[in-house]
Order: C-alpha cells, then structure tokens, then sequence
C-alpha cells in the first residue's frame, strides 16, 4: 500500500500520521474526522517557492484557498511566506481574521458583488483577478467612489483544453470565466482598463484546468498569451509586470495518477516563458502561481467509524461508515476515486472485496466502489486518503449531518483546529413559525 507525506505503521500496527497514532485520533476527535499533514503542505510549499528561487525568477506563490480555508489554514500558509487567494467574502474575511497580509491577497470570483468589492478595498488587498467587463465597471466605479486605485489581472480564457474531467475544466474558449483571448474580448478589456485612472493593470492570469500531469497545457497557454503580449507591447505599450499561469496542479489519488514533482511543473513552465521572452524581446515579469490541491490534497486524510454491512449475492458487499456525501461529496459529483485501508491493520492484505458507502439517504452516496480490503468489523476505523482538498471546504449538513471536525499533526503532536459541529450548531440559525396559516391543531 502505498501511504503519503509522513504517514506509516507504528509498533501496533496502525497507521500513524505526522507520528500520531489514527486510532487514538479518532477515540479522542471521534469520527468522521479529516487529518491533516501539515510537514506535507509545508514540503510541497517550499518545492515551489524554492524552485523559482533557483531558476533566479520573481514569483509569488499563492495558495488557492478554496480547496481548503480555516484560520488556522492560512496562518500554516503565512508561515511559509505563500500569497493567497480568495474567491468570495467569506474566504476573504477568514483570510484577515486569520492576520493574513491583505497586500498579499488576490481576489478572484466571475461574479463579485459590490459588498465583496468594498471590502476587498477597504483592506487594501493586493490585486483583483477581473473576469468580465461587468465587474471593470463596477470595480472602477467603487474605486472613484473610495477615492481609490485597484490592482488588476485581467483573466483571459487562451482556448488550451488540460487533459482532466469535463466538469472541472476552466481554460477553453466555452467558459464562465475570463475575457478570450481569440475573439477580441481581452484585447477590448485590456485597451478598456488601460483608460481607467483608478485601475492599474498589472498583467494577465489563465487557469487552464484541474488535476494536471503534465506541463503541455500550460506551456501552450503561455504561449499564446505572451504572443498577446507582444502585439500589446507594439500597439499599446503595455508592458505586463505580472504573468499569473494559474493553478490545477494534480496530485496522486489513486495509483493510476501519475503527477509531476512540484519544482518540476515549474521548472518547464519558466524554461519556456524565459526562452518567448528572448523571443518577443518582452522584459521578464514577475511570475505567479496558484497551486490549491497540489498543497493540500494529498495532505489530507479523512477517518470513518465502520458500521453496516450488506452482501448481495454475487453483485457486491457494501460497508457503510459514519460519513459519507457530507463530508465528501467528489464521488457523486464526478466520480472522483480514493484509496483506503482499514487503519486498525493498513498493511494487512486484503481479503475481500467491497463498496464503502455512505450514511446519506441517497442511492449515490458511495465513497468508494470495489475497494480492496483486509478483514473488518463494525467498529473498526477506515482511513481514505488524499482527503484534503474540497473535501472539507464542500461538506454540507445533507440529512443534518453535522460537519467533522479537523485536526492538524506533526512531529507526533494533534492540534483541534475547527471543532466538531454539533445538533444545536444545525439549528443555530433557524426561527420558529410566529404565524400560523390555516393549520389546525
């Protein structure tokens, strides 16, 4: 069985991760629980930024935080001295409560609404990624309004496919996001906000997609951009200071994946953005990066409590836990696939073969179909990994399921970092009936 980060056997025969033992873990947190490693996140962190460091290039590498933002997410990712970016209010405010250098911040987000924007502003964050030709008007209007001048990437969609699922996909000309870059609509935002005194136009930003394993993609996306670029510089003299490539970065869930090292993605990507800069004689610019998943995912493992069994005759055996479309939701909105192990005994050889389901009143909540497994019972503790990204950021109380609670590891210490969500936090929110409409009682 192959494990990540830190993780490994102690003498007991559990899996341990950061030098903690999972089932002691799960006695004190209880289960479902999500574990994170954070000697992992820091590992992957500093191969970007070091990487950059060594190919002597300007860089800022921001932590995409939607794949996974808490206070104590951010202050991990400050330690580490990364950039961050947010796509909403909420991801903004957890990010300044956390202390997060608001310079240091990119707002990202198709459709910001005016609060996000004043907020964004009135924190003085570092730059607004700007999608579409609503948000440069409202974007200047509010500046003029706070006698204020923003930072701006535009978002450009470069037409370049990554080789991923079809609901994740972000970078081709039929997107929700950006201005394109083959039809006119860059150019025309480009020439609109060069004229906008409280806008500053600092470069261009792509994502071209998600579970990335390979640099092709991203190659040919900056290509095409630093080919804009050029004509730009001619026309218009627009020298860009930033070149934002994005994230989508992809991790290893199952042992079917194949991605690259961390330095390795950026080693090709800056290889040939110096090599179209010589070419277009463009001065180099600050190079961005947004890995999210590529920190966190394989970082993250969630611990499940087995409960039922089923076997159908020659069909399948299910093994239900205490978790399920709640606190992981990938599987049912496509078909995202994770390994597991039985953490009580995880290099034991498996037995059997089984579905893990989940404990949502729905047909589709299955975790994971035809899992190799070792012996099991009720009671025993499953550990799936690779948990750690839009694992947590998307739980739900489906069934008024209360979320799990989330605990950072290492060097054999566990520290609670967002507390188990009781029954009354279900109901914290929720007002009882003043008026009475044609009941009876």
């Amino acid at each position: 069985m192959h494990f990540y980060g830190t993780s490994s056997v102690n003498d007991k025969g559990h899996l341990t991760i950061g030098g903690v033992d999972t089932i002691e873990l799960a006695k004190e947190f209880g289960t479902p629980l999500y574990v994170y490693d954070t000697q992992l996140i820091r590992e992957r962190a500093r191969g970007f930024k070091q990487t950059f460091d060594q190919l002597g290039v300007t860089s800022q590498v921001a932590y995409a935080s939607k794949a996974f933002s808490s206070i104590a997410m951010i202050q991990l990712i400050d330690q580490e001295g990364l950039s961050l970016d947010v796509v909403s209010g909420g991801e903004l405010y957890t990010a300044l409560k956390a202390g997060f250098n608001p310079e240091k911040i990119h707002f990202h987000g198709n459709n910001k609404s005016a609060e996000e924007i004043a907020m964004a502003l009135d924190a003085d964050i570092g730059c607004f990624v700007v999608d579409n030709f609503h948000e440069i008007n409202l974007l200047s209007g509010i500046c003029k309004e706070k006698g204020k001048t923003a930072s701006i990437l535009l978002r450009v969609t470069p037409g370049i496919e990554a080789h991923t699922h079809d609901y994740i996909l972000t970078g081709q000309e039929d997107s929700k996001f950006g201005f394109d870059l083959q039809n006119g609509q860059a150019e025309e935002a480009l020439v609109k906000t060069l004229d906008l005194q409280q806008l500053h136009v600092l470069g261009l930003h792509c994502h071209i997609g998600s579970q990335i394993f390979e640099t092709t993609g991203f190659i040919m996306a900056a290509e095409k951009m630093i080919e804009k670029m050029s004509v730009w510089k001619q026309k218009y003299n627009f020298s860009a200071e930033v070149l934002n490539l994005g994230g989508g970065f992809g991790i290893r869930y199952t042992k079917d994946d194949e991605p690259l090292a961390p330095g390795k993605y950026v080693e090709d990507i800056i290889t040939r953005v110096k090599s179209l800069m010589d070419e277009y004689q463009l001065t180099m610019p600050e190079i961005w990066i947004e890995p999210g998943r590529s920190l966190t995912g394989d970082a993250g493992t969630t611990l499940y409590t087995v409960g039922s069994s089923k076997h159908v005759p020659e069909v399948r055996n299910y093994l239900a836990v205490d978790g399920g479309m709640s606190d992981n939701i990938r599987p049912a909105l496509y078909n995202a696939r994770y390994e597991a192990v039985i953490a009580n005994r995880p290099e034991a050889k498996p037995e059997s073969v089984v579905s893990i389901a989940g404990k949502c009143c729905e047909s589709g909540d299955m975790l994971i179909w035809d899992l190799p497994i070792t012996m099991h019972s009720s009671g025993d503790v499953l550990a799936v990994f690779c948990t750690g990204a839009y694992g947590y950021a998307m739980a739900n109380n489906y069934n008024r399921i209360p979320r799990p609670a989330v605990v950072f590891v290492e060097n054999g210490e566990a520290e609670l970092v967002i507390e188990r969500e009781n029954y009354e936090d279900l109901i914290r929110h929720d007002l009882p009936l003043k008026v009475q409409h044609g009941g009876q009682k």
